[in-house]
This record gives C-alpha cells, structure tokens and sequence, in this order.
C-alpha cells in the first residue's frame, strides 16, 4: 500500500546510510565540533558515520577529544519545512527527545516561523520522541513499517505519541563524566560511578530526560543486568520481539549481548546499529544499549517493575 505521508527524523536515529535509504526517509544532521581548537579538532558534521568511520572517531575521543553538538539550526529545519510544503505531500518529523536537546522546540519554532509567512496550515507534523539513539532507532524502525500500512499521517502522530512510551531502554556507559560535563545528567548522579570498575545502567524518563536504573560491577555483569531487564520487561502483546542492540564501538559486546537475548527468546530479531557521533561526543566510547517494546511506561505498576532486579538504585 502506498505510503500516505513522507517521513523524517535526525541522525540521532543511529541508522546507517543504507537503512536510510533502504527506509526510503530523510534525517536531518545535528554537527559536532571542539571547541578552541586551531584545526577543528574533531569536528564534522553527523552524517551516519560517511565521512569518517565510527571507529575513528571514537578512537580520538579515547585519545582526549571532547566535541561539542549542535542541534540543526532554523534554517535547516526551515529549508527541510518548506521542500516539504511544496510537494504539498503530508510530512511527519520524529526529534530527538526533548528532555535532552533543544532539536524538538528548534523545528517546532521553525515551523511555526513558515506557516507564519505563508500564511496558512501546512500539513506538517513534529513529534517529539522522547527517546534517543537505540531507542529511537527501534522507534523510527517500526515507524516506517505503520508508515508503509498506508494510514494517514495524522494516524501515525497518534500512534508515535503512543508507541513512544512503549519503548523500553537500558543502556550501559563506561563513565558518567562525558554526560555530566554535557548537562545530560546532574552532578550529584554521575558521582555514582565513582567506584572503580563501576557500569552505570540507565534509562530514559516520561519526559524524554536521563536517570541512573543503577550501577554494577563490570561489563560482564551489567551485560546480564540487561538481559534481566529484557525478560522482566518485554511484551510482544502489541509489538513484535524485537531487540535494537547500540554500540559505540564494541562491536563484539554488542554481538555477545545479542547472543544471549536469543538464548533466553529464540524467536526474538536482534536490530543492530552504531552509536552515531552526535551521541558518541556525550556518551563515549563503550556505551552498549538494548531498547525493546514493551508494556505502557506510563502505568505506574509498569514503571515500579522496569528497576533492575539486584542493583543499586540511582
């Protein structure tokens, strides 16, 4: 069935080129950059790991750099809008969570901004997905296929503004310290990671911010906490068995998490990707997530049995 609208999203989605273009949607870039730096450090523009490998990148972030992001400016969001409003063709752009970047409310003003110039209603739609990275990864992955039943876009934005809580996440990073020195989380948090050798575990909040699940002793260990939060927490009532599994370059965790959801479900489909750079710049190198679909978030019964069973709370 032909799709009824156009679909957009950010390179936070971490799809690579080809899923891109295999989904037949368009991302808007977000850049990163040092700071201060004579020959622009590490910095380029975040355009799915095409111009530099993701290996590299997150090598010089393990050899000291420390860029910067920068959501797309007005007139990116402006010059997309207006492409959009000249095919006359329904459009529906998926942002980056709100509760960590400015990108929603930067498209949401830019928008408003078009409309006000032409001075009418343009059939375009901005959903805030309250999510990021992995979990927008499995958000926009499904996305595409409700897209693809051929329901009309204002379907879809219900569905979105629906789905979005179903989406479970944990993820693990090395260090806290990249995501305090960004403002993703506050200080008194990332001092949780203090103890040597210690994982961090942490998830996304109904409004789209960060929060610490917990913290654990090793890789290997927060890899079994993260299965343990898949079987307590997965549903396939209305989604599949689907497990979207991120890494920023450790490949091989990656594949060894994998392995050990299908252990546990041999009918899951594990949905691997790469942390892209405008995540990698504030989560560094190491971090490995798996997102999944399960109940409603927002059922506080649901929200109590999401903590991770043998861990810490944050």
């Amino acid at each position: 069935m032909p799709a009824k609208f156009n679909l957009m999203t950010d390179s936070c989605c971490d799809f690579s080129i080809q899923d891109i273009e295999r989904a037949n949607i368009s991302y808007l870039p977000f850049t990163y950059a040092e700071a201060g730096k004579p020959d622009g450090g590490l910095s380029g523009t975040d355009d799915l790991f095409q111009s530099r490998s993701a290996h590299d990148f997150y090598e010089q972030v393990r050899g000291g750099a420390v860029p910067m992001t920068s959501q797309p400016s007005q007139l990116v969001y402006e010059e997309a809008f207006r492409k959009a409003a000249e095919l006359d063709v329904p459009t529906v752009l998926i942002t980056l969570s709100s509760g960590i970047s400015g990108a929603y409310n930067g498209a949401v003003t830019a928008l408003g901004r078009l409309r006000e110039e032409l001075g009418r209603e343009l059939p375009i739609y901005v959903v805030d997905s309250l999510v990021g990275s992995t979990a927008q990864y499995l958000l926009i992955e499904e996305a595409v296929r409700q897209r693809d039943r051929g329901v009309s876009a204002e379907d879809f934005v219900r569905w979105a503004e629906n789905a979005r809580y179903h989406v479970r996440t944990i993820f693990m990073v090395d260090s806290l310290d990249t995501l305090h020195h960004g403002g993703r989380i506050p200080k008194s948090v990332a001092l949780v990671s203090g103890a040597i050798d210690a994982k961090p575990l942490l998830t996304f909040k109904l409004d789209g911010s960060l929060t610490i699940l917990g913290v654990t002793r090793g890789r290997k260990k927060a890899m079994r906490k993260m299965v343990d939060y898949y079987a307590k927490n997965c549903s396939e009532l209305e989604y599949p068995a689907v497990a979207a599994i991120g890494n920023a370059d450790c490949e091989h965790d990656g594949m060894r998490l994998g392995t050990m959801l299908c252990d546990l479900n041999d009918n899951i489909r594990i949905l691997p990707s790469t942390i892209g750079p405008t995540i990698g710049s504030h989560v560094g190198p190491g971090m490995l997530s798996c997102c999944f679909w399960g109940s409603d978030r927002r059922d506080k019964k649901n929200a109590l049995s999401g903590k991770v069973r043998g861990v810490r709370q944050g």
